[in-house]
């Protein structure tokens, strides 16, 4: 992804806290030339200092197919907030864009084994809605059987991450200031998001 130098993060744990708010992703995969794309919930773990993403597909939406062969990108971006340029002190200035985004780059795994499959469930269960485990507990196994045998279960182990916030680092404090101002009293969630980020980011470099 084109990160400007003022946007680059490089904090491993920021990202991965990032990634854990905001665990709804897109994976891409290519074939043919021809990309192709799905939504699925992530669950991140850690293992051996390796940041690991398991989710799983519907057997029968076939991009599983290709997240073994070929380096995978999964990426989670999801507040995000439109910045007038009512804000800024000059009016040469345009509209943009705030936003934050993580690409994982990594090697897919497929598992095959029922075990392992039905432990990914249940991760994804505890880390969604942990709530609901005593209910899952109580489900005939011939029922998760057969929901097991219309997924794919697969994990991914990143190689890369990469991270951007822009989060008008160019503009002046003032001016950042009344951009969260104004984004911190909106009612759209994510422009409450942005203007926390933005707050967050401001406190740590100063």
């Amino acid at each position: 992804m084109y990160i400007p130098t003022l946007n680059l993060t490089t904090d491993k744990n920021e990202m991965i806290l990032f990634m854990r708010e905001f665990s709804f992703a897109t994976i891409i995969t290519a074939k043919n030339n021809l990309p192709a794309a799905t939504h699925l919930p992530f669950v991140i773990t850690i293992k051996d200092e390796k940041v690991i993403l398991i989710s799983h597909f519907a057997k029968a939406n076939e991009q599983w197919k290709d997240i073994v062969e070929h380096p995978v990108l999964v990426i989670f971006s999801q507040p995000h907030a439109y910045i007038s340029p009512t804000h800024y002190d000059s009016e040469l200035n345009v509209p943009t864009w705030n936003y934050m985004s993580v690409h994982a780059y990594g090697q897919g795994t497929i598992i095959t084994d029922h075990t392992q499959t039905l432990e990914i469930l249940e991760k994804t269960i505890d880390n969604f809605e942990s709530a609901y485990r005593p209910q899952w507990e109580k489900l005939p196994e011939s029922y998760k059987s057969t929901m097991i045998k219309g997924i794919v279960a697969f994990e991914i182990v990143v190689t890369d991450l990469q991270g951007k916030k822009k989060l008008s680092q160019n503009k002046k404090e003032t001016e950042k200031q009344k951009i969260i101002e104004t984004l911190s009293k909106s009612k759209d969630t994510n422009e409450q998001w942005i203007a926390a980020y933005m707050e967050r980011d401001y406190k740590n470099k100063n």
